[in-house]
């Protein structure tokens, strides 16, 4: 029954996409002509055209829209992954129907029209999904369209399990019981939740009970009693979820990919790929260049200073270690005199370091030495936002005497970073560094970056820890 009603939804859902669509096309071509807030030196082009070119719209957008799972059940996704699919969506949209106009040789579109059916598409669609969620919540709230579950396995990892649906109700999802092969639970409740009995009783229960879906949260060392589970259970239509316990393997998030036809789960790969990985890279790009073409004044002056202020070069250069271990050439600014490290090595900056000039003090504590590494960014070794790279002979050690330390390294380095905006920055605790780093991993979005950036530019000039 359930079922039936998921595609009901799914079915209005996709007329609304539709209407909304259609809307957002012809709100876009009636900005661009009609509305007199945009000039038209060339004139009103004909409706008809646009009119004819909304069918090929709609039939990307099918396209779009399904290649970025708008119409798979959301219950556990939360508004802003949806809001950012649904953006991608439409930029594809758009970005597929201006290459399709260049093989429309009688008829010219307005690109504005495309770029404003983006930004209507985008703000209607996410409106729509957020008046529907809301709708949903209110009606899951009246006990109405729930989904009952079970959870096998009543240890760390079904606890967890437990807590985190419990902790969205507006999911609709509600926990009927565990399941575990410990006697001594049996009978016991556990976050108020009753174990029910042994896995041996999960099928009787299936077959007695309206279940939705059953949970399996079982540890490692009792993967052996799956496979029977999941024979028995194949004799019914209820859905089945996996929560992996893999705390020593999975440090990002994992993803399933296919071998010819073959699953197999990476645990250990860039969580930042594919379009995430064009768009932040065009972030970098057009914020790095628009920064360098504003800055360059500040350049040329900081670069005369340091010139007529003590020997040596304006730039120093030196090996670091960025994405996938691989060794690059960071560029700063020069903050100490030539040499400086011929007696004493490579060793961390301190706060009482005597090898800074006197301007390389100052440069350091405004992190005006950081400022060439944007050339870094614009070559590709660096990006704007992610984990400080470190020197290589530093990072032989660390990797020996911090657990997990290379997982930093799935990612290219930043100029500035999560840990670095949270105070971690210079000579403080590599563990808690380190703790920051794995966080915006696991956490990364376009918005995440934009966040540490004004953070950056909000607390540049009174950060404790820059010498």
């Amino acid at each position: 029954m359930l079922k039936r009603y998921h595609q009901l939804l799914v079915t209005l859902i996709f007329l609304v996409d539709v209407v909304v669509t259609i809307g957002a096309f012809s709100a876009a071509f009636w900005l661009r002509f009609h509305s007199g807030l945009i000039p038209t030196p060339f004139g009103i082009p004909d409706a008809a055209e646009y009119l004819r070119a909304i069918p090929a719209c709609l039939l990307i957008c099918t396209i779009t829209y399904s290649w970025q799972r708008l119409y798979v059940p959301r219950r556990v996704d939360r508004i802003p992954r949806e809001v950012v699919d649904i953006a991608k969506a439409t930029v594809l949209t758009a970005l597929l129907l201006a290459a399709g106009s260049f093989f429309y040789r009688s008829f010219e579109f307005s690109r504005a029209v495309l770029v404003i059916f983006c930004v209507f598409n985008v703000a209607l669609l996410s409106m729509t999904r957020i008046t529907i969620r809301f709708v949903l919540r209110r009606v899951r709230a009246r006990g109405w369209n729930l989904r009952h579950v079970i959870i096998v396995g009543s240890g760390k990892l079904g606890q967890t399990t437990a807590e985190h649906l419990l902790k969205n109700p507006w999911t609709g999802i509600r926990i009927l019981g565990f399941f575990d092969d410990r006697t001594s639970r049996i009978g016991k409740t556990i976050l108020d939740i009753p174990v029910l009995g042994k896995t041996e009783e999960v099928l009787a229960w299936v077959q007695k009970h309206r279940i939705d879906q059953i949970y399996i949260a079982l540890p490692l060392q009792e993967y052996p009693a799956i496979d029977p589970l999941l024979d028995t259970l194949s004799r019914e239509t209820v859905d089945i979820r996996f929560v992996p316990e893999f705390p020593r393997l999975v440090s990002l998030k994992p993803h399933l990919a296919d071998l010819d036809g073959l699953p197999v789960m990476a645990v250990r790969e860039s969580p930042i790929d594919g379009w995430n990985r064009i768009l932040k890279r065009t972030v970098d790009v057009v914020v790095s260049t628009a920064l360098l073409f504003l800055l360059s004044p500040l350049f040329l002056a900081i670069a005369l200073l340091i010139k007529f202020s003590s020997k040596g070069p304006v730039f120093y250069v030196q090996e670091r270690m960025g994405f996938d271990g691989r060794i690059f050439r960071i560029v700063k600014f020069r903050t100490m005199g030539e040499d400086a490290e011929a007696d004493t090595g490579a060793t961390w900056a301190t706060e009482d370091d005597p090898r800074p000039t006197r301007l390389g003090r100052w440069l350091r504590r405004l992190s005006l030495d950081e400022l060439p590494q944007f050339f870094n960014v614009l070559r590709g070794d660096m990006s704007i936002v992610g984990p400080r790279p470190e020197r290589p002979v530093f990072i032989q050690t660390f990797k020996e005497t911090i657990p997990r330390y290379m997982m930093r390294h799935k990612i290219k380095a930043g100029i500035t970073g999560w840990a670095q905006v949270n105070g971690w920055r210079g000579n403080t605790s590599l563990r808690k560094r380190l703790q920051y780093d794995l966080y915006y991993l696991e956490h990364w979005s376009l918005w995440f970056d934009f966040r540490i950036m004004l953070r950056t530019v909000r607390i540049v000039f009174r950060q404790p820890n820059a010498y």
